[in-house]
């Protein structure tokens, strides 16, 4: 089972401090006199789009590729490959994604544009979830690195579900077009037998183009190039995928994603009251991140062993399972980015609660999480 676990698992702890780092100092400039050249750096245009846009639908496409390749290889070879392996996270993930948006919309449930942000608590942010599990090293069992492992990617893969099913604006069909002969095109080339990497790349170039034209949020493009990408590659050949989704890694763990966050929680204070956390958006955020998730994860989880629906591994328990299902409301990174889909420019003040919210249920979730593993994990470390 061991080959389970990505060899370079520590970067994901790195990519945590980093992610922590860039959050914080945006905080900071964003409420100091640097908040205009700021904000001017932000919006500044290239090539059309704003800086702040293109790291959200252009770096982070890049991201969402890398969860495509990582889903993949989990689905033909990894911890989703088989059944046994595969239930327990599968609805552990169900239950991480159910109840944090039916407390956001319990809380929101009169506001009709607040509803919007749903999703927000939904989603499981992996590099800092699993970075968090990092730090407690060689005292976490492997069983439960793959169980949260396994999880996160479900969970990414529900939230890029509800990306595309909901978080889409006005549709144009050349470029839809455009973008479903690009995806035909991925799918020729690999029932034929292409392995070279460039051709797929130069076509997803193309896909990103078209799905941002499109309506459909451009960020997906990635998901659909990297389940394209083969698994294995010709006679004497590096697995292409494999290749890929090594190369990609450090890139976006230690690049892409403390750039995003430095881009996008830079939150200006100002107009900012501690009444307005017991508004209903950021507490919806929150909670549905703080209490929903590891509720929900726990137990979703618990009834699967209850019903013999799913197995415990044997090295683990269920207090193991709660320090790892409060871990999952580190929503941080694809939180804030639902946040940005679901309300953005259009509604900024909103945007700002749910990412305040967000930031506040993500850093006691951290917190709980790892109190309560550390008091939970055998003081030995693992074999």
């Amino acid at each position: 089972m061991k080959n389970l676990i990505p060899k370079n698992l520590n970067i994901d702890a790195v990519s945590g401090v980093l992610l922590v780092v860039a959050a914080i100092i945006a905080m900071i400039i964003a409420n100091s006199s640097f908040r205009a050249p700021y904000e001017n750096v932000l919006h500044t245009y290239v090539l059309g789009m704003s800086l702040r846009h293109w790291i959200n639908d252009g770096l982070m496409a890049v991201f969402f590729l890398s969860i495509g390749l990582e889903v993949k290889r989990e689905l033909l070879e990894g911890a989703l490959k088989e059944r046994e392996t595969a239930i327990f996270p599968a609805i552990a993930a169900i239950g991480g994604m159910a109840v944090p948006a039916l407390i956001y919309i319990l809380f929101n449930r009169h506001d009709a544009a607040a509803i919007d942000g749903w999703a927000i608590p939904a989603a499981t942010d992996i590099a800092f979830a699993i970075g968090i599990l990092s730090l407690l090293g060689n005292r976490v069992p492997v069983s439960l690195k793959v169980f949260l492992l396994a999880l996160a990617i479900i969970d990414d893969l529900g939230v890029i579900i509800i990306i595309a099913l909901f978080y889409n604006s006005e549709l144009s069909t050349l470029a839809l077009t455009v973008g479903m002969t690009m995806v035909a095109i991925l799918l020729l080339m690999n029932y034929l037998g292409v392995t070279k990497l460039v051709p797929y790349l130069l076509v997803g170039a193309i896909l990103w183009t078209a799905v941002l034209k499109s309506g459909v949020h451009a960020t997906l493009a990635g998901v659909v190039l990297g389940l394209s990408i083969p698994l294995k590659g010709k006679p004497q050949q590096k697995s292409p995928l494999k290749a890929l989704e090594h190369d990609l890694h450090i890139f976006v763990a230690l690049a892409i994603l403390p750039i995003f966050a430095f881009a996008n929680a830079g939150l200006s204070l100002d107009s900012f009251s501690m009444g307005d956390l017991l508004h209903h958006v950021p507490s919806g955020a929150a909670l549905g991140l703080f209490l929903g998730k590891p509720i929900g994860v726990f137990c979703f989880s618990w009834l699967a062993v209850k019903f013999n629906i799913a197995k415990l591994p044997s090295d683990i328990d269920m207090k193991e399972i709660f320090g790892v299902a409060m871990l999952c409301g580190l929503g941080f990174t694809m939180s804030i980015f639902i946040s940005s889909l679901a309300f953005g420019d259009a509604n900024a003040q909103y945007d700002t609660y749910a990412r305040i919210g967000v930031l506040i249920g993500s850093s006691l979730s951290a917190i709980v999480g790892y109190i309560i593993l550390a008091k939970t994990l055998p003081k030995a470390p693992n074999p």
